[in-house]
């Protein structure tokens, strides 16, 4: 059984100018994705700042997102780590507060061996009974989750279901469908990369772009279950200035001044994160005119 099947928000943490995270707005934006069809909330997950967040904070916001939604949609909290024993921590406590599944993050820095890789991902997954997406996605974390790794874990562990490909290496993602029979569920790290993925037998992505555009992302993948794939295509297609311009700088410095310009919380980053730059920022404004967004502040 999928933890969810179409688009799932990796949603941002808003700030507060002095920093602390602002809970009105993101309970609003909660809301929001959830009027306009978010099938699933990904929460203090790279997009979420969590590298930044103390493991209060960090399970804090986890409780807050799980609270708010309400059993609504499926809530997925971000609980990996480089260190195996903050990610059982983090995976466990997450788990505790109601959490329907966890992304796992390759280790980052560290640069483990596939063994290594292996064995973290295994501790974790063992230490809980909630199931766990894989999250490959090299070029933050400096190590690729090798295509038979994550198949040897998916055949290995029980609670291993998932695994969200942000390698934008689309013969990888081929290999583990393959190396999987087929029966591993593989979301599109990347919103420029939704059909193709799909189109392999993906049961969706895990979206930035959801954050500002959730009904149009869910319908992306909607459109492509109902059969009217040149219609997702279509969509797809039409995706790609706006998810261009959400990515000319270091995710999330654009998404986060996007939904400051529809009003869900201030454009606030913790550093090393700082604003965008003008030209980006007149640049994203465009696209999202362009692409049909309204409302912005």
């Amino acid at each position: 059984m999928s933890i969810f099947k179409g688009a799932g928000v990796a949603i941002i943490t808003p700030f507060h100018e002095d920093g602390s995270v602002d809970y009105e707005s993101f309970a609003r934006l909660i809301e929001f994705q959830i009027a306009n069809g978010t099938d699933a909330i990904i929460v203090c997950g790279t997009t979420g700042e969590a590298s930044t967040l103390s493991h209060e904070e960090h399970l804090d916001v986890v409780g807050f997102c799980i609270k708010q939604v309400a059993g609504r949609i499926p809530v997925v909290a971000g609980t990996g780590s480089n260190c195996t024993e903050t990610a059982v921590y983090l995976s466990q406590e997450a788990e505790k507060l109601g959490a329907d599944g966890v992304l796992l993050v390759s280790p980052y820095y560290n640069k483990a061996t596939q063994n290594g890789l292996y064995t973290h991902f295994k501790t974790i997954a063992d230490s809980i009974h909630i199931p766990v997406i894989l999250y490959n996605i090299q070029g933050r974390t400096g190590v690729n989750i090798a295509p038979a790794t994550i198949a040897r874990l998916f055949h290995d562990v029980d609670n291993i279901v998932a695994v969200k490909e942000a390698s934008g290496n689309i013969s990888q993602v081929a290999h583990i469908a393959q190396l999987t029979d087929g029966q591993m569920d593989i979301y599109s790290g990347n919103d420029d990369q939704i059909v193709p993925i799909l189109s392999l037998g993906g049961k969706g992505v895990i979206s930035v772009l959801s954050n500002i555009a959730p009904k149009q992302t869910h319908d992306i993948c909607q459109l492509y279950f109902d059969g009217k794939v040149e219609e997702s295509a279509r969509e797809q297609l039409r995706a790609l200035p706006l998810v261009d311009a959400l990515f000319c700088e270091v995710n999330p410095i654009p998404v986060k001044s996007a939904a400051s310009y529809l009003g869900y919380g201030k454009n606030e980053l913790r550093l090393p994160m700082t604003v965008m730059e003008e030209p980006n920022q007149e640049r994203l404004k465009k696209a999202m005119i362009e692409y049909g967004i309204e409302g912005m502040a």
